[in-house]
């Protein structure tokens, strides 16, 4: 079941919304169905060990996977 955020027209209420089968698309407010569906973003959580440092080396070059990185075989 998905979670939807949506807006309001008519009282500009922000709200998430639950969407099943039976779901009633109206502002829990207001009750309007005057809705606007709202682009949503996703949180993503960290382990919380403290040290948040990335050691990773170069990625391998695109053209012959060289792992000193891209351009290091100066194929292009």
């Amino acid at each position: 079941m998905p979670l939807y955020e949506y807006r309001c027209r008519e009282c500009d209420h922000h709200f998430e919304l639950l969407v099943r089968e039976s779901t009633r698309y109206e502002c829990p407010q207001c009750t309007s169905d005057e809705l606007d569906k709202q682009l949503s973003v996703f949180a993503v959580s960290a382990p919380s060990s403290g040290d948040m440092t990335m050691n990773a080396g170069p990625s391998p070059c695109g053209a012959c996977g060289d792992p000193r990185g891209a351009g290091s075989c100066r194929t292009n």
